[in-house]
C-alpha cells in the first residue's frame, strides 16, 4: 500500500496585499504573485498568519492613512 502524496502549496499575494495559498504545480491566478514560501497547507497557512497582520486591503489602508 502506498502512502498518499502530501499536497504542496505556495503562498501568493495580490496587488492589495491579500494573501492566499495556491497549489504549487499550478500557474498563479491572474493578478497574484509568489512570495517565496511553499510547503504543506499547514506550513503555508502558518506563514500567512505570521505576515498578514492587517487584513484590510492596501487601498483602504492608504485611504485611511491619508485622512
Amino acid at each position: 500500500m502506498t502512502e498518499p502524496a502530501i499536497a504542496s502549496y505556495k503562498v501568493v499575494v495580490n496587488h492589495e496585499e491579500q494573501y492566499s495559498i495556491w497549489p504549487a504545480h499550478k500557474q498563479n491566478p491572474l493578478g497574484w504573485r509568489d512570495v517565496g514560501k511553499s510547503g504543506t497547507e499547514a506550513e503555508c497557512l502558518a506563514h500567512i498568519e505570521q505576515v498578514w497582520t492587517d487584513m484590510r486591503p492596501l487601498s483602504l489602508r492608504r485611504k485611511l492613512d491619508a485622512d
